[in-house]
């Protein structure tokens, strides 16, 4: 609709993202004043609904969060329950949780390659339609998918909202001999992984660049996932650590009336977490086979301390985090022994923990007050995708920018262009964000 120099434009549904939201972009003489995420998907309450609840319960109420990454709810849960409680589990048990997040890692971060991204950088509306025009690619995805899947289904009892994980460990831990098939599998899940790093690496990448801070977990001496200390790099390459107990005081939610998603702010800055933030800032410390796959991808050598700072470039990076995930978990089955006892005893305590580890799309943040009784009376969860919504709009403003200061773009252009930004990002705001309606709202000087 045209209305004296104003113009907005309203879109359908989104596809190849999760949740509900909407985008608005302003445009005043071919300047691009707001890009603002609405995100509309009805609050769930989950930290409210978490009062009152034993401490045993959380890890299975929070897998509800996301039926695409329910293990990084459980595991940070865990976490948290865990160090309000004073307990340290198993090294064994640790091991395993590492190998039930690398299935998650596989399964999730090959879903948004295959089947939400790829079909971006082809030409494809969906992967419906990248399946007609290349079939092979898309079985390749999906058998990864299934790889990954495999994991979650032994050590997680089902692939969607996992039963088998409790505070302090799993209520049952697999014999060696069960390993065994899922070990064959993954081996050829590894050669997979690697093809979709060579079928990645083909594409056609715009030059863009974020200048956010990039946020993730550290742990020396491992690619950091289901533990490790936040870690945060400027875009001036300076580095810094902080304790975990002080994230709420560094990472600070604010509310703004037109999302249900709060926004996150670190330090009063905006910033990035997800796989370009740990590629950055943990590189170094992927294996071998990892860094080989990062060097093929054109991404550089991380053991010099490579930073990729362009969003659509992310998914080379998630390409060579599946290759590392599996090769991963290759590791841990060769050298698996069976723990004595599939978990460690959490006696309840009062007290305050914290945990957090790395969701294929981020720092997936939690907290939890406890009282003598083991009773849960505050809860805080920190998305992945609240903590990006900043990075995601600047983002859009300055890709959106771009873009018109060359030529003047269409409505249909403009929302492909600002719907293939946001896929960069992989939001998750359930976990995830569903964009179902871009209104571009167009204005000149009379």
């Amino acid at each position: 609709m045209t209305h004296r120099g104003s113009r907005v434009l309203h879109v359908g549904s989104l596809s190849r993202v999760e949740g509900e939201g909407a985008l608005h972009l302003g445009v005043h003489d071919g300047t691009v004043t707001q890009a603002r995420l609405r995100i509309y998907e009805p609050p769930r309450f989950f930290e409210a609904f978490l009062r009152g609840r034993a401490h045993t319960e959380p890890p299975d109420i929070t897998a509800r969060v996301c039926g695409i990454c329910p293990v990084a709810y459980q595991m940070s849960a865990c976490a948290a329950i865990e160090d309000a409680c004073g307990v340290s589990v198993d090294p064994a048990i640790r091991e395993l949780r590492r190998l039930l997040y690398c299935g998650e890692w596989i399964e999730s971060q090959t879903l948004h390659i295959y089947l939400l991204h790829a079909p971006d950088f082809l030409g494809c509306g969906s992967a419906i339609e990248l399946a007609r025009t290349a079939r092979g690619h898309v079985e390749r995805g999906l058998r990864l998918k299934q790889a990954g899947n495999a994991i979650l289904e032994l050590l997680g009892g089902r692939a969607i909202h996992p039963v088998n994980v409790r505070v302090g460990g799993f209520h049952r831990t697999p014999p060696s001999g069960e390993l065994k098939p899922l070990a064959a599998q993954l081996k050829r899940a590894l050669d997979d992984a690697w093809e979709t790093v060579r079928w990645v690496a083909g594409f056609e990448f715009p030059d863009a660049e974020t200048d956010a801070d990039f946020f993730a977990l550290a742990a020396p001496g491992t690619y950091a996932i289901e533990a490790g200390v936040p870690a945060v790099l400027r875009p001036d390459g300076t580095l810094s650590t902080f304790p975990l107990h002080t994230f709420l005081e560094r990472v600070r939610e604010e509310h703004f009336p037109h999302s249900t998603a709060l926004y996150s702010t670190l330090d009063g800055r905006c910033h990035l977490t997800g796989s370009l933030a740990r590629f950055a800032i943990s590189g170094r410390w992927l294996s071998r086979t990892a860094v080989e796959a990062a060097r093929a991808a054109g991404l550089g050598d991380p053991y010099e301390g490579v930073v990729c700072r362009n969003p659509y470039r992310s998914i080379l990076v998630r390409a060579v985090e599946v290759v590392y995930a599996v090769d991963e978990a290759l590791r841990i089955i060769e050298t698996y022994e069976r723990p004595r006892r599939p978990y460690t005893e959490v006696p309840p305590l009062a007290g305050t923990g914290h945990g957090a580890t790395e969701a294929p799309r981020g720092l997936l943040y939690h907290r939890y007050a406890l009282d003598a009784d083991g009773t849960v009376t505050d809860a805080r969860l920190v998305p992945p995708t609240a903590q990006n919504q900043g990075a995601i709009e600047a983002d859009l403003r300055r890709i959106a920018q771009a873009a018109i200061a060359q030529r003047e773009l269409d409505d249909a252009e403009l929302t492909a262009l600002c719907e293939r930004a946001i896929r960069n990002h992989d939001p998750c705001i359930s976990c995830s964000t569903h964009f179902l309606d871009l209104t571009v709202e167009r204005t000149r000087s009379t």
